[in-house]
């Protein structure tokens, strides 16, 4: 199986870059680690320098609140100075995803549009997807280990969905999209080491289907991106990475996994 590449983020929340400790993030309150004083499109240029590729941009705010229209702003500029470089998620349902294309984004990234309120819309999803093309469109998967597996979970990582992911729904949810963004939840933002378990079924997946798949969940060190890379899966670094207060030089991740 082919290695696995690293794909670069932009986290937006309140018109800035930051990053957050995964599952704790709700309209009234956010747990960061780390708040940039480097805007969103200085950042992409920064992965354009790099020639890193496929990345994705999240805007954190709630859509039709001024804080997340100034992710909105943060994310245009970006997506401009690095056209068809980074996707972008965040509020993206069929009211925007194509404003979003046009203004440079490779692909839209959707998230509460397909699962909100604990389950997975699937009306919607066929609309999204028909509406975009399957070749433009991202499904954002937000996982917790539950009873001995793992669930989707909705509505900022709180409420846990009755779907499994397993081969079947992975299988079944790839007719709709071009790849799949896991966040593996309980490691997101907390540097303390990817979900070997959770990698091990995505490797399966991908293995058998050849379908893209990215991670993103807990990355520490070197250690844990080639462990990612051997896994035939693309993979995020987000807090762990030196821009970020990391301790992972973009450099040096960028020469050995671009």
């Amino acid at each position: 199986m082919p290695k696995g590449h690293f794909r670069p983020c932009i986290d937006i929340h309140n018109g800035v870059v930051k990053q957050i400790v995964g599952g704790a993030l709700t309209d009234d309150f956010v747990k960061e680690n780390f708040v940039s004083d480097t805007s969103a499109r200085d950042i992409a240029d920064i992965y354009r320098q790099y020639k890193l590729k496929e990345g994705h941009i999240i805007i954190l705010n709630k859509k039709g609140t001024p804080e997340y229209e100034a992710g909105v702003k943060a994310a245009k500029e970006a997506l401009h100075w690095y056209t068809g470089g980074m996707s972008l998620g965040g509020g993206i349902d069929p009211s925007n995803a194509e404003e979003f294309l046009k203004a440079g984004a490779s692909a839209v990234i959707v998230t509460s549009y397909v699962f909100s309120d604990g389950k997975i819309n699937f009306p919607n999803l066929e609309e999204i997807s028909s509406l975009v093309t399957p070749s433009r469109l991202i499904l954002d998967l937000s996982v917790r280990k539950i009873d001995g597996g793992y669930r989707i979970t909705t509505d900022r990582w709180q409420k846990i969905t009755e779907e499994p992911l397993d081969m079947y729904i992975l299988a079944y949810l790839s007719h709709y999209c071009s790849e799949y963004l896991i966040h593996a939840v309980d490691k997101e933002g907390k540097r303390q080491g990817i979900d070997k378990e959770l990698v091990k079924l995505l490797s399966e997946f991908k293995a058998r289907s050849g379908f893209n798949v990215n991670y993103a969940g807990g990355v520490r060190d070197i250690k844990d991106a080639q462990y990612l890379s051997d896994s035939g899966l693309d993979f995020t670094v987000g807090s762990a990475l030196n821009i970020f207060g990391g301790n992972i030089n973009i450099g040096a991740l960028a020469k050995i996994f671009a």
